[in-house]
C-alpha cells in the first residue's frame, strides 16, 4: 500500500470498522506519519445475462430496480421495499454461482418476490414480462394467483 503523501510503502493499520459490503481502514504511513484510509472489498464476478435471442449484456442492477419500482409505482408499499427486494434479488444471483443468468431466472426471480410484495406489482409486472397477448391470458394468470393465494392461506374456494 503506497502512502498517498510521500510513497512509501510501509503503513499500520490504526482503525479497521466494517461498513456493510466492504472494510474501511485508517491507515498511519510509517515514514512520513501522513493518515489516509483504505478500503477492502470483495471482488464479485461479472453476471452476464442471457437474453432470450441468446445475446448475452452484463447485469444491470440499476434496469432490475426500475423494472421493479415501475411495477410498484403509486403502491403502498413500505419506504425501502423496492430496495429490498433488488438486493435480495441480486444475493441470490450471485449464490447461483454461475457467471451467466437466463433472463428468464431474473423473471421468475421477480415474479416471485413481487407475488410476496403485492398482488397488483405482480400482475403489473407480468403483464409485461410474459407479453400478455389479450385479456383471457391475463385473466388466467389473476386465477393462478387467486389459486395460488388460497392454497397458501389454506382458505376453501367459494
Amino acid at each position: 500500500m503506497k502512502c498517498p503523501f510521500c510513497g512509501g510503502t510501509e503503513s499500520r493499520v490504526k482503525d479497521s470498522r466494517d461498513i456493510g459490503d466492504a472494510i474501511h481502514r485508517r491507515r498511519e504511513c510509517e515514514h512520513c506519519k501522513g493518515r489516509f484510509s483504505t478500503y477492502e472489498r470483495v471482488e464479485k464476478f461479472h453476471l452476464m445475462v442471457i437474453k432470450r435471442d441468446q445475446r448475452r449484456e452484463e447485469f444491470d442492477r440499476q434496469k432490475l430496480y426500475l423494472g421493479i419500482r415501475k411495477a410498484c409505482e403509486k403502491r403502498p408499499l413500505p419506504a425501502g421495499e423496492v430496495e429490498n427486494a433488488v438486493e435480495e434479488i441480486e444475493q441470490e444471483l450471485y449464490r447461483f454461482g454461475k457467471q451467466e443468468i437466463p433472463s428468464n431466472v431474473i423473471g421468475e426471480l421477480v415474479m416471485e418476490r413481487l407475488r410476496k410484495l403485492d398482488k397488483i406489482a405482480y400482475i403489473r409486472f407480468a403483464s409485461v414480462y410474459r407479453s400478455f397477448g389479450d385479456i383471457e391470458t391475463m385473466f388466467e394468470e389473476l386465477q393462478k394467483l387467486l389459486n395460488r393465494e388460497k392454497s397458501d392461506t389454506g382458505a376453501s374456494p367459494n
